[in-house]
């Protein structure tokens, strides 16, 4: 349980709630510390209605939960970030946000595909592919990736879009899996990236 300071507003705290992959903010509401306190022990968010005047469980009626993933507090302890699995839409109108937002983005799974394969490299799982790419030695996972960028080659000068798209994400796909093996991920390459971006940054 956090140490939290309800008496700034008169015992309630502004809680601000964002989807655990999307990373979208999905809307505001405020607790009091009873509400709080349900929201650690159950996993599911609970507000205090300041209208209605007691505890309510996001998705109690419609059954639109917000599973916790994990609560932290600001620096000053009075306001909290809940990063959530939603299930449904969020806000009462029927829309995925209380702003009225679409809550995808699809760029955000490449993160989770890198903490997956991540897991494969801890657990070898039998029967999976990735598995089996891990132990394939570096070699035949670097031959992989060339393969890959071939078709992808291929696919952009003499083929279709939807086949473009095809290769390429199996490009992506072996070569996380390669980056992973020898102990680096695809956040590196989105820091090599972004220093490139910098006006310091000179070619090595």
């Amino acid at each position: 349980m956090l140490e939290l300071d309800f008496d700034k507003m008169n015992g309630l705290i502004p809680a601000v709630i964002q989807d655990n992959e999307t990373r979208k903010v999905l809307m505001l509401g405020f607790m009091n510390e009873d509400a709080y306190r349900k929201t650690v022990e159950t996993g599911k968010v609970t507000f205090f209605s300041r209208t209605k005047k007691r505890l309510w469980t996001k998705g109690e009626e419609s059954g639109h939960f917000l599973n916790v993933v994990s609560i932290k507090s600001d620096c000053d302890n009075d306001t909290l970030l809940i990063m959530v699995n939603p299930v449904g839409p969020v806000c009462h109108t029927g829309t995925d946000t209380c702003w009225g937002e679409k809550n995808e983005e699809p760029i955000m799974f490449l993160k989770n595909l890198q903490d997956f394969i991540d897991r494969r490299h801890v657990e070898m799982p039998e029967g999976s592919y990735t598995t089996s790419l891990f132990k394939s030695g570096v070699n035949k996972m670097a031959q992989k990736v060339g393969e890959e960028a071939v078709e992808t080659v291929i696919e952009a000068t003499n083929g279709t879009s939807d086949r473009l798209i095809y290769e390429g994400a199996d490009l992506i796909y072996h070569l996380i899996v390669l980056l992973t093996s020898k102990g680096y991920s695809l956040e590196d390459l989105a820091r090599e990236l972004q220093e490139r971006h910098s006006s310091t940054w000179k070619k090595h």
